[in-house]
């Protein structure tokens, strides 16, 4: 394993390149090839080899990895790790454009639960997915990120409002256009924004005809980094949960010489809506690999009762001046190692028995771990943890790593905790029996 310096100078690069779900999954899929994975087709028939490293990429924002054990599937089980790709922004409308009082502003959708009002005065960019026609007249994908500055949401001046900071409610519809540049009166809506995307994807050596569609959002581009007086703290967009992702699969790639049970690291897409979709944890995506691997239905139910999940997804750091936001007995406290997650009402996935799976793996990995219950007054998240139980009838565990500002447009971590879950998958993913 990675020495915590190295592993975290990783991890910030790996959050910086994953401006969407797409450029996270083409990241993971860099480090995959690079490390002898093979990269399979749901189209083709799979000769699945022992010892050898495989994935499959659904819609470009989903991805399933795995490396092949020695003993058959049904026999050993799989050691599976879930996470997603996905994370509360500001996503473009189809037709964006609003030119008004000499700005040409985009329209955007929030997408999952986002905190809004750190989504002012930053500095702005724009990645994501863009469909083309080509001058052949074939339609065409692109991935686009223009890495740079072009965007703010200004806030109104407190001169114009003197009680904003006695609460302003944000309104998307009227409050969230992006400006993206001055403009005329007399410009064409629905025509500016998508010749702006044909000239920035010619620029990167693509042949653009028309554009047709997009799926894009707007991002920070403040660069991750280490902040407190002795770099105790991560802070990043993001984290949650592309640091699982980057987590889960460094956890994989450790796993560097065949074991005797499979391990496979699962990273779905719209988690934060409700992972209800093609790619999603709600999904078939994981389920129908799995049965391909299995082979056929008797060899498939055994194997997912010789199986565990660990489903990876930040948890809620005590936040020092909101104490009272935690059960007293509950608050998981920053650099003091992964948090098991426990839901009375089923929103974690977590039981007595997973629980202290996870826990004696942490102990074998000589990491601290803790466990979170929300306030008996209060709501509870969720995660892919209940979905994927569900849907497989597999046993699962829900973990993450503690956090402050969750769903901020900027999110802080301890510095040692992600290094402390990876280290505990790692005995995970080599466990002989679960």
């Amino acid at each position: 394993m990675q020495q915590l310096e190295v592993f975290n100078q990783g991890l910030m690069s790996f959050l910086q390149l994953g401006s969407t779900p797409a450029h996270a999954v083409q990241s993971m899929q860099k480090q995959l090839l690079d490390a002898g994975f093979i990269q399979l087709s749901e189209v083709d028939a799979w000769q699945l080899q022992a010892g050898q490293g495989y994935f499959v990429i659904r819609g470009g924002k989903s991805i399933i990895a795995w490396r092949q054990g020695l003993q058959a599937v049904e026999d050993a089980g799989i050691r599976m790790l879930g996470a997603h790709t996905d994370s509360p922004c500001l996503k473009v409308k189809p037709h964006a454009e609003i030119v008004r009082h000499g700005c040409l502003q985009l329209g955007v959708e929030v997408y999952g639960g986002a905190l809004l009002n750190p989504w002012f005065d930053r500095d702005l960019s724009l990645a994501g997915q863009v469909q083309y026609w080509d001058q052949q007249g074939h339609l065409r994908e692109a991935l686009l990120d223009l890495r740079k500055p072009l965007a703010v949401i200004p806030s109104l001046a407190i001169h114009l409002n003197r009680e904003a900071n006695k609460g302003m409610e944000v309104n998307p519809q009227k409050h969230l256009p992006v400006v993206l540049c001055q403009a005329h009166e007399d410009d064409q809506p629905g025509i500016a924004f998508r010749k702006l995307l044909a000239n920035w994807l010619q620029e990167e050596g693509h042949e653009v005809a028309e554009v047709v569609d997009y799926d894009l959002c707007f991002y920070d581009i403040q660069p991750p980094a280490l902040t407190g007086l002795k770099q105790e703290y991560l802070a990043s967009a993001r984290l949650d949960n592309l640091l699982s992702c980057y987590v889960g699969l460094e956890a994989l790639l450790a796993i560097d010489r065949p074991q005797e049970a499979t391990s496979l690291l699962v990273c779905n897409d719209h988690e934060e809506v409700g992972s209800a979709s093609a790619i999603g944890a709600e999904g078939p995506f994981l389920e129908s690999v799995l049965r391909r691997m299995a082979g056929d239905e008797v060899a498939y139910q055994r194997m997912i009762s010789h199986s565990l999940m660990i489903s990876c997804d930040n948890a809620h750091a005590l936040h020092p001046n909101f104490p009272d936001r935690h059960d007293e007995n509950h608050g998981p406290r920053m650099n003091a190692g992964p948090v098991i997650k426990v839901n009375a009402n089923q929103r974690y996935a977590t039981t007595s028995e997973t629980s202290a799976l996870f826990a004696g793996f942490c102990k074998a990995a000589e990491v601290p771990c803790q466990r979170f219950v929300v306030r008996s007054d209060m709501g509870c998240g969720s995660t892919i943890g209940p979905i994927t139980s569900t849907r497989l009838g597999v046993r699962v565990v829900d973990v993450g790593v503690p956090q402050w500002a969750m769903h901020s447009i900027r999110e802080t971590v301890g510095s040692q905790d992600p290094w402390y879950l990876a280290r505990a998958l790692v005995v995970f993913m080599s466990a002989e029996k679960v």
